[in-house]
């Protein structure tokens, strides 16, 4: 097993690391039951990738086209393996019951490792680390610059449905009321319009927003309230997969090309004129 980490940190291809890994399921019977299911996906041709789209993890274009980090992700890693790939995009709320229903053979959607959701998936090791920040509406939250100001039950907190940010939101500021909705779009609006003192929403979308709308928003804390660990999921047993997906995630992170693709997509806005509007 360590020699297959190494041919893929040498750039051997992971096309090559595929059939390395089931030669040795041939001869190791330990490792017999754990081949399938990249023997599946090595058939196929095809890496069938469940995500959601919110800014800049996956997004439309202006031509309708898939586009941000999670989409730069799923093609390298795909190209890397020698396959195409297939995106299907999916409800947040219902990826992980879409992932067990064998939908797809992956979500790399931005999700956050969180000890119940480790109950229903197998999480790779962690590809990128976000963060949790919240942005507040100006009039509404005037003067609020400390946790527990907005730790009441006079406050309106939004947060999208489904997601990690509901969680942390909860734990912060476990007075408030957290709205829920379908996507952040929705959530944003909601503090826009002056339904909500603030939402809450990983990392870059709070600072990007808050930008776009300095005149309605502003950034509370100087500090993140969390880090995120953000990994591949795939089903319960699929260590085959893991395996593979981490030794791609770690030659990735090696060589510096997950990194690079992070600070294009959440450090710089120069993407956004290539997005459809609304997003």
């Amino acid at each position: 097993m360590r020699n297959i980490g190494r041919a893929l940190l040498r750039g051997k291809g992971f096309k090559a690391a595929i059939t390395t890994l089931l030669g040795l399921a041939i001869s190791l019977p330990s490792l017999a039951s754990d081949t399938p299911n990249l023997d599946k996906i090595n058939e196929r041709g095809t890496l069938r990738v469940g995500m959601s789209t919110f800014v800049p993890w996956a997004m439309r274009d202006k031509q309708g086209d898939l586009i941000g980090f999670e989409i730069d992700v799923a093609n390298r890693l795909a190209a890397d393996s020698g396959w195409k790939v297939e995106f299907v995009p999916t409800a947040w709320d219902g990826i992980i019951p879409a992932l067990l229903a064998q939908k797809f053979d992956v979500i790399i959607g931005g999700m956050s490792i969180t000890p119940e959701r480790a109950k229903s998936v197998l999480f790779t090791s962690p590809y990128s680390h976000s963060g949790v920040q919240v942005a507040a509406n100006k009039e509404l939250a005037e003067g609020f610059s400390q946790l527990s100001d907005f730790d009441s039950r006079r406050v309106k907190i939004a947060a999208r449905r489904g997601a990690f940010t509901v969680q942390v939101a909860r734990e912060t500021f476990p007075k408030a009321k957290i709205l829920q909705f379908d996507d952040d779009a929705q959530a944003f609006q909601e503090v826009l319009n002056g339904n909500a003192h603030a939402v809450i929403a990983s990392s870059p979308k709070p600072e990007h927003e808050t930008v776009k709308n300095s005149d309605k928003l502003f950034i509370p804390f100087t500090d993140r309230l969390s880090k995120g660990n953000e990994a591949f999921a795939v089903r319960l047993g699929e260590s085959d997969k893991e395996a593979f997906f981490n030794s791609w995630i770690q030659a990735r992170t090696e060589d510096g090309w997950l990194k690079e693709r992070y600070e294009y997509w959440f450090s710089t806005l120069d993407w956004q004129n290539q997005i459809a509007s609304g997003q």
